[in-house]
């Protein structure tokens, strides 16, 4: 491949650990990663960036684990002052990533895109692969749900608990925002995309849904290959399943890959879902199995490896 020419589109906990595991198997600078920004919120006057911050955290080495977001041995001073001084104090945001959101709306005031403050920030921390948030317009997700309540996707995730009475996802903020600078670009130049298991719905769709991005990737050479993050019919961590069904798709590895499958050469699914190759196959898409449960680097980089080899194949089946 060319320098610069991996791109990965991302959002939430499992692309941070998928991503964990693709740097430890290619050159860091020679990767791209697009993310998605529908979850971006303002809380506590500063501007809250969860899925850029998430990545940006995992692949500096400074993310909490347990919980796959916010700062290792972070305090929680701040919020928990406000709680008790009667504001409202349910999106727990550590002290330290208080910081650095405060930084991005101060950089944000003073004219300064989103994308150059990610780009400050990443290599601050020492993070060598390019990160691209995918708009810098604002652009939220919000979730519409049985009796005609619609909230922000941060609301209904953090502060409801996700419930199971979901009835439609709204995108129309992406639908009409721009792509950030380089990412159709990014896009336009790889040789290969591959799609992070994360929530095709909330963080994968997003991302397709801003103008510009499904036909960036239709204009490139590259062979597309997504990761299911959906194993023995449950997600891994999140509301996937409660999402995909009130957009009326199915919860399983088959279910995703119906969504992908006008864009998508190639699918990674869990080796428990093996007996969903042959109709994943006859949707157009080669099949790879292995475990997908990122328990550990190590895993995550047998599973970044397997991704990368089935868009080798692909790029085989295409020359």
């Amino acid at each position: 491949m060319n320098p610069h020419s991996l791109v990965a589109l991302a959002g939430g906990v499992g692309a941070s650990r998928f991503l964990r595991g693709l740097v430890r198997v290619v050159d860091p600078t020679r990767l791209r990663i697009v993310i998605n920004t529908g979850d971006d919120r303002e809380f506590y006057g500063v501007h809250v960036s969860p899925d850029v911050d998430i990545v940006t955290y995992t692949l500096a080495g400074m993310i909490d684990d347990e919980k796959g977001y916010g700062l290792a041995g972070d305090t929680h001073h701040i919020v928990d002052t406000l709680g008790a001084l009667g504001r409202e104090a349910w999106f727990r945001l550590g002290d330290r990533d208080y910081a650095h959101c405060l930084y991005r709306t101060q950089r944000l005031a003073e004219g300064e895109g989103l994308t150059a403050i990610t780009d400050r920030v990443r290599r601050h921390l020492g993070v060598e692969a390019e990160l691209l948030p995918m708009s810098e317009t604002p652009c939220p997700t919000y979730v519409e749900l049985r009796g005609g309540r619609r909230v922000h996707f941060e609301d209904y995730l953090a502060r409801d608990g996700a419930p199971d009475d979901v009835v439609r996802v709204d995108l129309g903020a992406a639908e009409a925002a721009a792509p950030a600078p380089g990412v159709c670009e990014a896009l336009r130049g790889a040789d290969c995309v591959l799609v992070c298991p994360s929530n095709p719905v909330v963080s994968i769709g997003p991302i397709l849904a801003l103008p510009g991005v499904r036909g960036a990737v239709a204009d490139s050479r590259a062979r597309v290959v997504g990761v299911s993050p959906i194993v023995g019919g449950a997600p891994i961590k999140g509301p996937a399943d409660r999402l995909l069904r009130g957009i009326g798709a199915e919860v399983s590895a088959l279910g995703v890959a119906r969504l992908y499958r006008d864009w998508v050469h190639g699918f990674v699914i869990d080796e428990r879902d093996a007996a969903l190759a042959p109709e994943i196959e006859a949707l157009g898409m080669r099949v790879a199995t292995i475990d997908t449960i990122m328990r550990t680097p190590e895993v995550s980089a047998a599973l970044a490896r397997c991704a990368l080899d089935l868009a080798a194949r692909c790029a085989a089946d295409a020359s």
